[in-house]
């Protein structure tokens, strides 16, 4: 709890007697109001704790590392606020999950991540319109057509991932998507418009794009009995992915609750704000927490944490592909993941190859720090997708991530951190029962980079870079805009 500030409690008790004396109601507010944020600030000191006691899994300290702890733990309380103050699953609106100003959870750079509260108990229409969506149906858009964002995906999970504070929310069975709609199953009409429904039970002769928000599922216990548990979706999670970043752009989005529509919201109390700000600093804490925790012991980043000789984030190398669970945190319902750490001196490169025998709806590579943060992807080539980068003519994508620009397309700047995370996601609606997408990464000397690629593989000069950038910065703009 926070220490007792003498100065704010006797001013506190000068405002309490004069209340006291004439309105008891005001006065309980106060009291309440008070308790609320005192209670709110001792769990945002706890948060703030993950960023330098060892005993909370931080990442190694580093002049840089605490600078980003810092902002990281702002990040989290900037989204909590963005989530306990506006929407609620009565009124409901999108916000974003994440995005520049609080980047985690390994993110993707090609993600805007939007999420909506909803109480599944109850019926929703999710209206919206895109840009061409040709490449949702496996064409290419028209030369000079806008394009709608190249892969999109709706979700409506039972939970949020970290909202506990504790790795046992990664329990089989404690929560589940009832539904997952993306664009390749998404009915959209020629004007771009589309119309989703989102209800516990699907209405008889319904025909329409719908989702389940209320859903059972039957699991088998250790002893061999089997237990049944229905799940109520809290929210709804999409994802817009951008692979095309000069000419795709966002959805239009509408959410309402179709009992509500056109009604006016309740007026704010003080009971709601008590809620509100418990809520923020609760959610800020536990997510710090909760990440922290995933990243030493579930992904084994700074060790072995199972003594089976090895870690799951292997450094300068990637795990075996592995599709989106519980095991994962979560992630995207249709994607296939991979991931490793770089580990790099400056005069170091690795040359990564990102094989797909299957061709995916989507491919992305992203680096990001120590904190799970996506590093700058605006200013900084430090993410490619499948139609920025260059495939070579034997279907495989082939990086090179260092400190400084080699000259070579397929570059990922590492922005001078001597480690990282690497993660990459293939997308498959239907994922192959064999041939699963993989990737290899090499570490080798920086001045030796040419003789570890293929002879005609592309290379780009310093104006082409700085052009390159400049997309990144415009498309980012639109992508976050303010305005």
């Amino acid at each position: 709890m926070h220490e007792p500030n003498p100065r704010h409690d006797a001013v506190f008790d000068i405002v309490k007697a004069h209340v006291e004396a004439r309105d008891p109601e005001t006065r309980d507010a106060a009291v309440q109001l008070r308790q609320a944020w005192d209670d709110m600030i001792a769990q945002l000191q706890d948060a703030r704790d993950a960023i330098d006691d060892p005993k909370l899994w931080p990442p190694p300290a580093t002049p840089r590392n605490l600078a980003e702890g810092y902002r990281y733990v702002l990040g989290f309380l900037y989204g909590s606020i963005s989530r306990c103050l506006g929407p609620t699953p009565e009124f409901p609106y999108f916000v974003r999950a994440i995005q520049p100003l609080n980047r985690s959870t390994i993110d993707n750079c090609d993600a805007l991540y939007l999420m909506a509260p909803i109480d599944g108990n109850y019926s929703y229409t999710i209206r919206g319109r895109a840009a061409d969506t040709s490449a949702w149906r496996g064409g290419k858009a028209p030369a000079g057509v806008r394009k709608a964002p190249h892969y999109v995906i709706f979700e409506t999970p039972s939970g949020y991932s970290g909202e506990s504070g504790s790795l046992k929310e990664m329990t089989p069975g404690s929560r589940i998507n009832c539904a997952e709609l993306d664009c390749t199953e998404l009915k959209v009409e020629a004007d771009g418009s589309f119309e989703i429904l989102l209800a516990p039970e699907k209405p008889p002769g319904y025909e329409g794009n719908f989702m389940l928000t209320r859903a059972s599922r039957t699991r088998k216990q250790k002893d061999g009995s089997s237990v049944t548990r229905e799940y109520v979706s809290q929210l709804v999670m999409l994802r817009e992915l951008f692979s095309d970043w000069e000419n795709e752009d966002l959805l239009e989005l509408f959410i309402y609750r179709n009992d509500l529509l056109g009604k006016p919201m309740p007026a704010y109390t003080p009971e709601v704000a008590a809620r509100q700000i418990a809520d923020i600093g609760r959610f800020t804490r536990n997510q710090v927490h909760f990440w922290n925790e995933f990243y030493a012991v579930v992904c084994e980043c700074y060790g072995d944490m199972n003594g089976d000789g090895q870690c799951f984030m292997p450094r300068n190398d990637f795990n075996k592909p592995n599709a989106a669970s519980l095991a994962t945190a979560g992630g995207m319902a249709t994607n296939v993941y991979c991931g490793g750490i770089f580990e790099l001196a400056p005069d170091e490169a690795l040359v990564v190859e990102m094989h797909q025998p299957v061709e995916p709806v989507y491919i992305g590579f992203s680096l990001g720090n120590m904190w799970g943060e996506s590093l700058d992807f605006a200013n900084y080539q430090s993410s490619l997708g499948g139609l920025q980068a260059h495939r070579d003519a034997d279907n495989v994508f082939r990086l090179v991530v260092s400190h400084r620009d080699p000259g070579i397309a397929n570059w990922l700047d590492a922005t001078g951190h001597p480690e990282g995370y690497m993660a990459i996601r293939w997308a498959y609606p239907v994922k192959p029962m064999d041939n699963l997408p993989w990737a290899t990464a090499k570490k080798v000397p920086l001045a030796e980079i040419h003789q570890h690629l293929p002879a005609d593989t592309r290379l780009i000069s310093p104006e082409e870079r700085r052009k390159q950038i400049a997309i990144r910065q415009e498309h980012v703009q639109r992508r976050y805009r303010q305005h």
